[in-house]
């Protein structure tokens, strides 16, 4: 194809999935189902025909987009909310990784007769829980702060004990691997990507603190360029580089940095994009053809791991934590398995290991069935569990759906040194009924202004406005910033 037509249906199938996230954010549905049918429904079986079987090309892009969402999760995570359950959180990953895995193993060998190590490869890819797909779906759900923040940091921390386990069994011989050593080399690997991942993390938040950028649209640039630097900088140190560049996102994300709002929204956007992107490849890559013959063995394998492994990881890891039993039944349910896994069992593939090719299949069709299952069925399981927690108070992205839905914009109005605007009250703005100024912040201070309240040269307002005052409000703090409060005596409309 030529390059105009990639860029033609590029931009469709942006477009397509931006409005399937519409969709599937009413039907409770993780965004992947319809990126990965969009892959689907363009492949080597569809109408295009787009024939994608290059894994070495997978598991790279796949990689870099994984790095790209684990990233945005950490970027946009609350420190506040994770603080409380790190510990609980880092057992779950780890511990209750490893119980997940020997409980699935066994069973793989028992139910659908994988030799030792196609067992222990499956139940090691079918272990961690996908960032993105818990980010997108528990984050709209009135759940708990504490068990919110225990799932998100387990979907951050769980990739990167799995990774090492899979590349292991990947490139081991027929032999039963060294378990001592692999041991000591995760406990190396874990601690190194963690101390790379704070100091980078440490470092860029000073230096961004004290460096004036030319332009604010550098600022989430640099964010993210650290949180994937850090990345590179823990592989070459043969770390874990999927902890670092989570453990530096949340760091970024929780300093106090110029611009956070934009920043936050930048990564947000790349993290969609590359979630777009990861998907519809997966999509892309799976070949119809071979996924009926393995729904039944992925049937039995998907349900031991819901109802067996699953529960026990979480009951066994987070005993001394004082998580009641309806939490722990919820976040049972609640392990959302999305890309992580299906890029993981490209690892196999490109090893060439025995059975690769099945456990791709398998995992492909655990991942679409039980997702469906899973997400829908949450707000079910939060009230069966008595979790809602519609009465707390909800953190409130102002940059993100929640204005949308209250049809309200945030005005963010600077006045500049020649401004009318200085030396004005706030009552006299005459503002249109709708909106109000909440906030004033005059020298790196904020407060909430009285309608008495002058205005000064410097300042930056935060306006709420409803939708459709908000082309009138414009108008008349441009008025007003023209000609001063009597704007309206001298024919100023502020256009």
């Amino acid at each position: 194809m030529h390059l105009d037509i990639w860029l033609l249906l590029g931009a469709v199938l942006v477009l397509c999935a931006i409005i399937a996230v519409r969709l599937s954010h009413k039907a409770g549905l993780p965004t992947l189902l319809a990126y990965i049918g969009l892959g689907l429904f363009i492949g080597e079986s569809g109408p295009l025909h787009i024939d994608f079987d290059n894994v070495h090309l997978a598991e790279t892009l796949g990689i870099a987009a994984l790095v790209l969402i684990l990233a945005e999760g950490g970027i946009t995570t609350s420190w506040q909310r994770v603080r409380p359950t790190v510990p609980a959180a880092i057992s779950v990953s780890f511990l209750g990784t490893l119980i997940s895995i020997v409980v699935l193993a066994g069973a793989a060998m028992w139910l659908i007769g994988l030799d030792w190590q196609a067992a222990f490869l499956l139940a090691a890819v079918l272990a961690p829980t996908d960032a993105a797909a818990v980010f997108s779906v528990l984050r709209r759900l009135p759940v708990p702060p504490r068990l919110m923040g225990l799932l998100e940091a387990e979907s951050g921390f769980n990739d990167a004990p799995v990774v090492i386990i899979v590349v292991t069994l990947s490139t081991a011989d027929t032999s039963v691997p060294d378990i001592p050593a692999l041991l000591a080399m995760m406990v190396y690997e874990l601690i190194v990507g963690a101390i790379v991942g704070v100091g980078i993390g440490w470092l860029g938040a000073q230096a961004l603190r004290r460096v004036a950028l030319p332009a604010s649209g550098l600022y989430p640039i640099a964010v993210l360029s650290l949180s994937v630097g850090s990345y590179g900088a823990a592989s070459l140190l043969h770390a874990s580089g999927f902890l670092a560049v989570y453990v530096s996102a949340v760091v970024l994300g929780n300093s106090r940095l110029p611009h956070r709002p934009a920043t936050r929204g930048f990564a947000e956007g790349i993290g969609w994009l590359a979630q777009i992107g990861l998907f519809v490849m997966l999509g892309l890559l799976a070949s119809p053809g071979a996924l009926p013959a393995q729904i039944v063995p992925a049937l039995v394998i998907g349900f031991v791991l819901l109802l067996i492994a699953r529960p026990m990881s979480i009951i066994l890891s987070t005993i001394g934590f004082r998580f009641t039993w309806g939490e722990k039944l919820f976040a049972s349910w609640a392990g959302l398995r999305g890309a992580v896994p299906i890029v993981l069992a490209t690892i196999p593939m490109v090893e060439q290991v025995p059975e690769s090719g099945r456990i791709f299949a398998i995992v492909f069709n655990i991942v679409f069935v039980f997702t469906l299952l899973q997400g829908p069925t949450l707000p079910l399981v939060a009230r069966w569990c008595r979790l809602e927690a519609d009465q707390e108070t909800r953190e409130l992205d102002v940059e993100a759906a929640p204005l949308e839905e209250l049809h309200a914009d945030l005005l963010e109005v600077r006045i500049p040194p020649d401004s009318m605007l200085s030396g004005v009250e706030i009552f006299e703005l005459r503002l249109p009924q709708g909106a109000a100024v909440t906030l004033v912040v005059r020298d790196g201070t904020s407060f909430v202004p009285e309608p008495t309240t002058p205005l000064q040269a410097g300042d930056t307002l935060l306006v709420v406005t409803t939708d459709n005052v908000r082309t009138a409000t414009e108008r008349r703090l441009r008025a007003v910033s023209r000609r001063g409060k009597l704007a309206g005596w001298f024919g100023e409309t502020g256009a």
